[in-house]
């Protein structure tokens, strides 16, 4: 109805607002023009006084009935305004009790919608609550009647998430609710727990049948059930302590079996090499009865010799020895190739089972208590070998594969075999020591009466020392120990005092040096395959240079004497000098003379002395060249000396000339 009122006096003030614009209009007409002509020249009290002048103009008086009637429209147009006016006020204070309605509406809109998610959040925690804390049936009929398989562990995983819930959170424990479902949850976790233990006794119990093959178990069976462990370490702690007992005690006698076993099949192909009487200074003439009857069957030189026997290094990673392959083709194997076949299936087997354990039960420290009973297998096994090894040789290539295998477990990242090859190495060093002694004090306390053989090549300890000190040097090549290069040095101090006194046993002095020379170059060329230039080496050739040079003189003087004592005391003397007996040509020309009458037999009987005397031909050589090369040196001093003689020209066609005796060096050079 308000609405209605205040349209129609809107429509009625506009009309007559309509009609008061179009009067006005025409009353102020005429004013408007003059107006306009004049505006910019008529002042305001102009206009006032021709309004004024206005008042009495006819035309004032014409129109004001229009005037009135223009009076009257503006006091109704005012009434209708007046009227308006109440009704906008009405609307106003109709629109402000609406606001005031909009208002609270808006306050219980917001109200209700904080309550709305008040509620959806409780319901949702709510929801939640019970989700966690209810044991559906399913998970009952799974946990009790079900077999343990991949949805029983899901069905586990979601029954230990419960039974952290209820035993993590205050407020839970607390709760109601927990009362009723507690004693449920309870006899589902015992039963779980129960069943669990039963099914992994039984799944450990297969490893120790016979012939199972462990590794292939725990990957593709135990590993699949990893989560019961879990399971039983977090909600059945005694249990669990059960199960991992059960598998240590379970994999301690299993692989102490198996370690047995492998051990007992080694010792079948083991060959011996070594006894404690095959040392560097022991005669091999034996008159022991027992020792004759050993003698031919076993390969003496194999305990000074490393030979082929360094492949085993090579071969650090290839696999282990499989026995009863081995011992149908009748193969025998010295000690260190068992030893890398013993430690190689160690590791092996120690790092499959350290994963093992870190990936199943998480935990590194249960392999020690499983490695305890193999560890003391090996220890008892290695215990009584080591005593009975008199193999130096063996010895360090024993050292050097625990070193390799020390690497390869470095490599692996698998520190759970450090202490116990630690503890290997430290063995071995002593009783490698010990035997290195025995040989130098076998060395040091020889018998050289019952050593010595009147024959000038090589000794057989000599032959015996080279070997040995050559081996011990390839297998140091690429580690350089420091305390073995000390025991080679005082091993060849015991070696030099040995051979001088061996030397001395002969009753001539070239004879001593030719047995001197050929032990020398007979321990260079042994030992140059070892290590080129090393400082053994050296030493060597130094004593072979010193005794070359004295062979030289005492085989020139068998056959030159008096042409050797005439240069070194004569020939440096001035002839036309005032000395008591100067040099004369009756004094040289027997020298001469001797010397072209049987300069060429002399050295074909140098020649065949140097071959029968030396045993290597290409030492031989060698000093025949030397001695050739200084009885030139002296030859050329005396023709030298023959010239500043007074008539020594008379000498000349007796003398030979050097070119002859250049070509005779050549042509026994080209013999060898």
């Amino acid at each position: 109805m308000a609405t209605t009122d205040l349209g129609q006096s809107y429509v009625e003030i506009n009309s007559a607002q309509k009609n008061v614009v179009f009067d006005f209009g025409a009353f102020v007409g005429d004013l408007s023009v003059e107006e306009d002509a004049s505006s910019d020249d008529i002042s305001l009290d102009g206009l006032e006084q021709e309004l004024e002048e206005c008042k009495n103009d006819d035309d004032y008086i014409k129109e004001s009935d229009n005037l009135v009637s223009l009076h009257d429209q503006i006091r109704e147009c005012d009434r209708i305004l007046s009227q308006m006016e109440t009704l906008l006020s009405g609307f106003q204070v109709e629109i402000g009790s609406i606001s005031t309605d909009i208002k609270v509406l808006q306050e219980k809109s917001m109200d209700m919608g904080l309550k709305l998610k008040n509620r959806k959040s409780a319901e949702s925690k709510l929801a939640k609550f019970v989700e966690d804390i209810i044991v559906p049936p399913r998970m009952v009929d799974i946990v009790v009647d079900g077999e343990v398989n991949d949805e029983y562990m899901r069905t586990l995983e979601i029954l230990s998430k419960k039974l952290k819930f209820v035993e993590v959170d205050p407020m839970v424990k607390a709760s109601k609710a927990l009362k009723d479902v507690q004693p449920e949850l309870e006899k589902v976790r015992q039963k779980a727990v129960s069943k669990v233990f039963d099914f992994i006794v039984q799944k450990l119990y297969a490893l120790r049948k016979p012939k199972t093959n462990i590794q292939i178990l725990q990957q593709s069976v135990l590993l699949k059930y990893k989560y019961v462990i879990s399971f039983l370490k977090e909600h059945g702690n005694e249990v669990y302590i059960e199960v991992r007992a059960a598998y240590i005690d379970t994999m301690n006698k299993v692989l102490s079996a198996h370690f047995r076993a492998y051990i007992l099949a080694l010792e079948k192909l083991q060959l011996d090499i070594a006894t404690s009487s095959d040392l560097i200074g022991v005669e091999t003439r034996s008159t022991g009865l027992f020792l004759r009857g050993r003698e031919p069957l076993k390969n003496r030189s194999a305990v000074f010799v490393l030979g082929e026997r360094i492949k085993i290094l090579k071969e650090i990673d290839e696999p282990a020895l499989i026995p009863h392959i081995a011992e149908a083709s009748s193969s025998k194997y010295p000690y260190e190739v068992l030893f890398r076949s013993l430690h190689k299936l160690l590791m092996d087997t120690a790092t499959s089972e350290y994963h093992f354990c870190d990936d199943f039960f998480g935990e590194e420290s249960i392999f020690y208590e499983i490695f305890a009973g193999p560890f003391a297998v090996i220890d008892e096994h290695f215990n009584s070998i080591l005593p009975n090894c008199y193999d130096a040789i063996g010895l360090m290539l024993m050292i050097r594969i625990i070193h390799q295998h020390q690497l390869i477990m470095s490599r692996r990242r698998i520190p759970c075999l450090d202490s116990f090859l630690d503890k290997i190495n430290i063995s071995l060093w002593p009783r490698f020591k010990m035997v290195f002694d025995m040989h130098l004090n076998s060395l040091r306390s020889a018998n050289v009466r019952t050593l010595w053989e009147d024959d000038v090549h090589p000794h057989y300890v000599m032959r015996r020392y080279a070997e040995f000190t050559a081996s011990l040097i390839r297998l140091n090549v690429e580690y350089g120990d420091g305390q073995l290069d000390l025991n080679l040095e005082r091993l060849r101090m015991a070696v030099d005092d040995l051979l001088i006194k061996l030397a001395k046993m002969f009753p001539k002095t070239k004879l001593q040096i030719v047995f001197l020379i050929n032990n020398y170059d007979m321990t260079i060329s042994i030992l140059k395959e070892a290590a080129p230039e090393g400082k053994i080496q050296v030493h060597f050739e130094e004593l072979l240079k010193s005794n070359t040079a004295l062979f030289v003189e005492e085989l020139l003087l068998v056959h030159f004497s008096d042409l050797i004592k005439f240069v070194k005391t004569r020939a440096s003397e001035d002839p036309g000098s005032s000395s008591e007996k100067p040099i004369t040509v009756a004094e040289v020309d027997p020298l001469v003379k001797d010397f072209a009458s049987r300069w060429k037999a002399a050295i074909e009987l140098m020649h065949k002395d140097v071959i029968t005397s030396f045993s290597s031909l290409l030492c031989g050589m060698e000093i025949l060249r030397a001695a050739l090369t200084q009885l030139l040196l002296y030859y050329t001093r005396l023709s030298d000396c023959i010239k500043r003689i007074v008539g020594g020209s008379a000498l000349n066609k007796d003398l030979v000339s050097i070119s002859s005796i250049m070509y005779e060096i050549r042509k026994y050079s080209r013999t060898f």
